[in-house]
């Protein structure tokens, strides 16, 4: 009876094989943009397929809706997989932007997808509006175009200059996302969304927007989605029905399984739906397709902007860094640079630029002792690969402990920079900062502001106790008859007159507390570039004058500029892998000519 049981609800379940809607290999990129995109997405009936079609008459931007479960994604990946199998690069170029707690679109990032020009995977809303930035840029920059070719279309440009212009598909999952908060941010990506939905359609530009219920999109306009003529309802609610559909037509209530859905190109009306069933698609076949394209190649033009959220930024990817290390210029930089992790928007990656004047100091503040380690570790590869040999000094006080899985991070680093590194013990840390601190003052004295740059790195400020401020003001001890300066004054004077002079500080303490422990309110200030990962909204007000790091999610950090006065989100680097240390020692040794 259980063989039975199972075997009649096999029977039961329908599936489309994604085979059937594919293109063979003489049909692959075979298709043609100038005027539309067309792409089959399952079957109607017993023998024809729905076709997806985007670009001609009003037909030019799309809606989806399906609750947890309805074959959404699966939908979006068909769309995804058959514009890339059907259509060349220079075709049709793609933007992919989930907003779900999910890896979706992963797969295209893993595969190369040659067609996808953004990818993001788990993605803030600062990146979501970037890349609506960036299609409203280029939206701009075709209308010059065509305004040059004295055209208005995608087909009137070819025809004049042959050359290829790809559309463009933005496809946005869970797209209410950029509307959950009440802010800025949710106006300008209104603003972006309605322009791009107005005026996309001269310039090739296309919006798919999907959602497992639209009853929380009340950002978007309803003249921006009435702008929408192409709608797709898989199951869900009456409710939801109406607002994907029209409030006449309520068919999508009465889906009832997988990947059966309802097409509307007449802008919801009920005469306009045509029930299908999505083309079912496993990760293997997938895989397997974008396998085939990737080996097609041609390369793209330009490298894939990729967002994954769900984890630490990667520091190998960082392209500035890389051409500093493979340059042989071994004259110093002026004002080198920290870079810190990816940023959260479309731009180069977060950096603080390390200036001889007061204030160039660097303080990170948080429970996350890794993230530290790995931002401390980064800085020194970072400053080496941008000053020669005599040009930087690395002091390190490491506060890790012992049993600690970042005990050793320092040493493992320092052994394949080139440059002069001391990792100073426990009990000789007084004398490294009254060393520091004396010569801070011969530099002062003798007004020499381009010797060497020296760093003085301090990770875990909550473990050294000799640098906590003390009670007494004057700050000279008075058992001897020759007043001796102790640590913590010295310390906070590096601070304050380190900087001009070449020698920075770069500081990591775990809590709030730590810092007013250590430093009062004015030294505090010597810090210009502050770097807070999450925490309460109270401390963070403290620190920076913002909440902020209260929204702060796990692979996320802020940074404050107190001389910009301006806070960016990014994700710090995660740690350094050891293969790529070794390629750089040996980078290293070839440039000293060892």
């Amino acid at each position: 009876m259980h063989a039975i049981g199972k075997a009649g609800a096999s029977s039961a379940r329908v599936e489309v094989p994604f085979q059937t809607i594919a293109p063979t290999d003489e049909q692959l990129w075979s298709l043609d943009s100038s005027r539309e995109l067309s792409v089959p997405l399952g079957r109607t009936g017993a023998t024809r397929l729905q076709r997806f079609r985007i670009g001609h008459g009003v037909a030019q931007h799309t809606l989806i809706a399906g609750k947890t479960g309805s074959g959404k994604s699966t939908l979006l990946h068909v769309m995804v997989t058959n514009l890339a199998l059907w259509y060349a690069p220079d075709q049709v170029e793609l933007y992919l932007i989930d907003f779900k707690q999910g890896v979706e679109f992963k797969t295209y990032v893993t595969n190369r997808l040659p067609h996808a020009r953004a990818v993001a995977i788990e993605s803030d809303r600062e990146f979501g509006l970037s890349i609506l930035q960036r299609l409203d840029a280029e939206m701009a920059h075709r209308g010059n175009l065509f305004r040059d070719a004295g055209v208005q279309d995608i087909a009137a440009y070819r025809s004049a200059t042959g050359k290829t212009m790809p559309r463009t598909v933005l496809i946005v999952d869970e797209f209410q996302v950029f509307f959950s908060e009440d802010d800025k941010l949710a106006q300008d990506a209104i603003v972006l969304l309605e322009q791009l939905v107005r005026q996309g359609r001269a310039f090739g530009i296309h919006v798919v927007l999907g959602s497992q219920t639209l009853g929380g999109a009340f950002g978007l306009a309803r003249s921006t989605m009435g702008q929408m003529a192409v709608r797709i309802a898989l199951q869900c609610s009456e409710v939801d029905s109406q607002l994907v559909l029209d409030d006449e037509n309520t068919a999508a209530r009465l889906l009832s399984r997988p990947g059966e859905a309802i097409y509307n190109d007449a802008g919801g009306a009920v005469a306009g739906n045509s029930p299908f069933q999505v083309a079912w698609l496993s990760d293997a076949v997938r895989d397997s397709y974008l396998s085939r394209i990737a080996a097609r190649g041609p390369e793209p033009r330009e490298p894939m902007i990729v967002f994954e959220g769900n984890v630490p930024a990667d520091i190998r990817e960082n392209r500035q860094l890389a051409a500093c290390v493979g340059a042989n210029d071994a004259s110093p930089v002026p004002a080198p640079k920290i870079w810190l992790g990816s940023p959260v928007t479309i731009k180069e990656p977060t950096a603080v630029v390390l200036r001889r004047q007061s204030g160039g100091n660097i303080l990170m503040v948080g429970q996350r002792d890794e993230v530290a380690m790995n931002l401390m570790t980064g800085a020194c590869v970072c400053l080496a690969s941008q000053l020669p040999r005599s040009s930087v000094e690395f002091v390190i006080l490491d506060g890790s402990a012992p049993d600690s899985a970042q005990a050793g991070a320092f040493a493992r680093v320092t052994r394949v920079l080139p440059h002069p590194c001391r990792i100073v013990a426990w009990n000789d840390v007084p004398a490294a900062i009254a060393e520091l601190s004396r010569k801070v003052n011969e530099r002062i004295e003798a007004d020499r502001n381009d010797e060497a740059t020296v760093v003085l790195l301090v990770y875990g400020l909550q473990r050294y106790r000799m640098l906590r401020r003390s009670e007494d003001s004057f700050g000279f001890s008075t058992g001897s008859e020759e007043a001796t300066p102790r640590p913590d004054v010295q310390f906070a004077g590096l601070l304050r007159d380190g900087p001009p002079v070449g020698i920075h500080v770069v500081a990591w303490a775990d809590t709030l507390g730590t810092l007013e422990r250590t430093f009062d309110r004015q030294t505090v200030r010597e810090f210009d570039h502050r770097i807070l990962f999450q925490m309460s909204a109270a401390d963070s007000s403290t620190l920076i004058d913002s909440p902020a790091a209260n929204q702060l999610g796990f692979h996320r950090a802020l940074l404050y500029s107190e001389e910009q006065g301006g806070l960016e989100k990014f994700r710090p680097y995660g740690p350094l892998p050891d293969d790529w240390l070794a390629d750089l020692g040996r980078k290293w040794a070839l440039r000293r000519g060892e």
